[in-house]
């Protein structure tokens, strides 16, 4: 029996040490999580009056305010689209003409299962990678926006795998036909593009946050509430130690 004691002692300290490297490697990752968070942490609830109660939901009353910490800020327009009975594409251009998105990811959910998710008003998008293995670029010094795979989580569930994307012709059809909107939210028929299906989008103008190389947010700019939704996308980047 007492020969087993240094059996223990060892299984005990090997489990300590494995442990302090979990802590270890993911202190990259709180370092950057921090950093994303304070830009975006500074919200205020505005008291909703009978008529915002009467008109839609309470969460759309919800102001998002950007913190004087946010040194790297600028506005772009984005656009979530997909087909009814296809997965949903999240894009960034500079401005609503411009022929070269900044980013197009297929995201892992149908428009379907979006449109649900947003019928409260809030939406959480947390996008996370790892320069590891086959989830990061390969290179450290790379764009975060270059990033080609994607742990996705949807309102605080996980749901999969985002996918960077070469947009095709017909992604370049579907914005073509959107150049006119600005801000707003509707469907193109499917005759419009040469397709079975009709395309469902959501349009505005997004707050781009650059907390480091390693994270991003993106934030929908409604200051009148005018499409009873908060949305948020989160990029976030992990690296080993």
């Amino acid at each position: 029996m007492i020969s087993s004691y240094p059996t223990t002692t060892t299984a005990a300290t090997a489990t300590i040490t494995i442990i302090i490297i979990i802590i270890i490697k993911n202190l990259a990752l709180l370092r950057s999580l921090v950093e994303l968070l304070i830009p975006s942490c500074y919200c205020t609830f505005d008291e909703p009056t009978e008529h915002v109660l009467n008109k839609k939901p309470i969460l759309s009353s919800f102001n998002y305010h950007r913190s004087s910490f946010s040194s790297n800020t600028s506005n772009i327009t984005g656009t979530i689209f997909g087909y009814r009975k296809g997965k949903v594409n999240f894009c960034i251009q500079t401005n609503p003409n411009s022929s070269t998105p900044l980013l197009l990811l297929e995201l892992a959910v149908s428009t379907s299962t979006l449109a649900r998710e947003m019928r409260g008003g809030l939406l959480r998008i947390a996008l996370e990678s790892s320069d590891e293995g086959t989830c990061g670029s390969g290179n450290e010094n790379s764009s975060l926006l270059s990033t080609p795979i994607w742990t996705m989580y949807c309102n605080g569930k996980k749901v999969g795998f985002a996918v960077k994307k070469k947009p095709m012709k017909s992604d370049l059809l579907v914005l073509k036909q959107m150049e006119s909107v600005v801000v707003g939210a509707g469907t193109i028929h499917g005759k419009e593009i040469n397709r079975d299906d009709d395309i469902m989008y959501l349009r505005g103008k997004f707050e781009r946050v650059q907390g480091s190389s390693d994270s991003e947010s993106f934030h929908l700019i409604d200051p009148e509430c005018s499409m009873g939704q908060q949305l948020s996308i989160f990029l976030l980047r992990s690296r080993s130690s």
